[in-house]
């Protein structure tokens, strides 16, 4: 069974930075990719950036340019550097992986099969 625990929220002025964690323990198997996704309150969750295990990277449109990334597999971490937030990314922020293939992109959640709790992230006007 695989454990993904997120840390890094917090609150911050818009422009502001922060950069997420993601520690994946439970699984000899490094992940086909993973993904951050974030759900804001009475909104679906939605996919935010994601990484497959050659580098190769995906983001959100709204995202583009202001989020990256990254991922340290010697120490089984996932990373999402976020800058010039705006108070639109205000959000529970979710880590996310995969160890099989799946057919509907890699930032969709029917693309994951395993999900952290939740960091919180809080940008303010």
């Amino acid at each position: 069974q695989v454990q993904l625990v997120e840390s890094g929220g917090g609150s911050v002025q818009a422009g502001g930075s922060l950069r997420l964690s993601c520690i994946a323990s439970g699984n000899t198997y490094t992940p086909l990719y993973m993904g951050w996704f974030r759900q804001a309150p009475g909104t679906e969750r939605e996919g935010v950036a994601a990484i497959e295990k050659d580098g190769t990277t995906r983001y959100a449109d709204s995202v583009k340019g202001r989020f990256t990334i990254s991922q340290d597999n010697a120490k089984s971490t996932l990373y999402l550097q976020m800058s010039n937030l705006k108070p639109e990314d205000s959000a529970m922020y979710y880590c996310a992986a995969a160890f099989r293939w799946y057919s509907t992109g890699v930032l969709t959640t029917s693309a994951y099969g395993y999900w952290g709790q939740g960091t919180q992230v809080t940008v303010s006007s």
